[in-house]
């Protein structure tokens, strides 16, 4: 648990997007099990799925960089 907490501490936006993908693909797996995608439909899903959770935590990341500028002032 402590190797857990101490990736967390060093990488927090790496670790808010590992987790964050990982949810986003249990759902959209869950969601489209039944729709009939072929192998190489669900690997670009889930890849555009990983890559939009990428794209979803640098967003929410983007007041991070502000904050951190003026504390160090």
């Amino acid at each position: 648990m402590n190797v857990l907490r101490r990736f967390w501490d060093e990488h927090p936006r790496l670790s808010m997007w590992i987790i964050l993908a990982i949810g986003m693909v249990v759902i959209m797996i869950v969601a489209a099990r039944h729709v009939g995608f072929t192998p190489p439909q669900w690997a670009w899903l889930i890849a555009a799925t990983i890559g939009l959770a990428g794209a979803c935590t640098w967003i929410i990341t983007w007041g991070d960089e502000e904050e951190e500028e003026e504390d160090s002032e």
